[in-house]
């Protein structure tokens, strides 16, 4: 009798074990899909675009890949990870939200109207399978005609990233009980002629000329920044509930720190607003900088 007990004993055992196995093996294999199986958190995304001259063909003519054809490229793969994360959401629990913004505001009214298309607020009651694929076709096509229309123009005003944060990021891109995702896209330099400030050795603004001003062209240049205190000014703070991706770095070629130096700006400017969580990623091609938009989704 004790026998037949110990070999019922084992089975049981080894039959619990190889669930968990097999339990665990699928979650190794699939890490997101053990998240949503969690429950997904409602995603609110905003994409702060960079209008200045960094998308000009002709001052920054680049035979691989033009900046706006590598923008709208960054921008179809965000708008894939926002519908795919739509698709593996239980419908009653559909509230997400996708927009576009820029700062400054651009002066052409058919930008205007095609951003505004681009913004979508997806409940249970809208959610439809045609309206997520419109979602990436929109997103496939209205981002290119904005950059088209941007160079069109020709107007280059400048990007004022600062002012974004100081004054709009709080109403414009966090909500409560969302997981708030803004994506910037940028070469890493902020200027606006109209909001240039400074505050003993911080700035508002980050251009090449400062950069060699403040003798950041050197392999001492992050020992000058401690010591005199460069920076951004923080524009604002208590962001913990912000999570912020940054594409495109693009440095002046003339230094061959300048990449380091940008980077470390936005890498402090982050850290002194409180972001939750950031990323910064150079100026990459649309192929190899998918896995980078794909694994900040998941939370990598």
């Amino acid at each position: 009798m004790k026998q037949k007990i110990v070999i019922l004993l084992l089975f049981c055992f080894m039959l619990f074990s190889c669930a968990d196995e097999k339990e665990s093996k699928s979650n190794e294999t699939n890490p997101k899909l053990e998240k949503q199986n969690g429950g997904l958190q409602n995603l609110n995304v905003s994409i702060l675009l960079d209008l200045s001259d960094r998308i000009d063909t002709i001052k920054y003519a680049n035979s691989a890949m033009e900046q706006y054809q590598r923008d709208a490229h960054y921008i179809r793969t965000i708008a894939k990870n926002f519908v795919n994360h739509l698709r593996n959401k239980r419908v009653r629990s559909l509230d997400d939200k996708i927009s576009i913004f820029f700062d400054p505001v651009p002066k052409n009214p058919q930008i205007n109207q095609l951003s505004s298309d681009l913004k979508f607020h997806i409940t249970r009651q809208n959610a439809t399978l045609e309206l997520l694929d419109e979602i990436e076709n929109i997103y496939s096509k209205t981002p290119l005609q904005i950059y088209e229309l941007a160079l069109k123009d020709g107007k280059y005003v400048g990007s004022d990233t600062w002012g974004f944060f100081k004054n709009k990021v709080k109403n414009y891109c966090i909500e409560e009980n969302y997981r708030n995702v803004l994506i910037i896209l940028t070469d890493g330099y902020i200027y606006h002629k109209d909001n240039k400030r400074e505050e003993g050795k911080q700035t508002s603004y980050l251009i090449p000329q400062l950069i060699r001003a403040n003798g950041l062209n050197k392999n001492d240049w992050q020992t000058k920044i401690e010591e005199k205190g460069y920076g951004f000014i923080p524009a604002i703070n208590e962001l913990e509930n912000l999570e912020v991706l940054v594409l495109g770095i693009r440095p002046d070629s003339d230094n061959v720190y300048e990449e380091e130096v940008i980077k470390f700006y936005w890498k402090e400017w982050f850290e002194n607003m409180d972001v939750g969580h950031y990323g910064i990623r150079s100026n990459d091609l649309p192929t190899d900088m998918e896995k980078i938009i794909d694994d900040f989704f998941i939370g990598k």
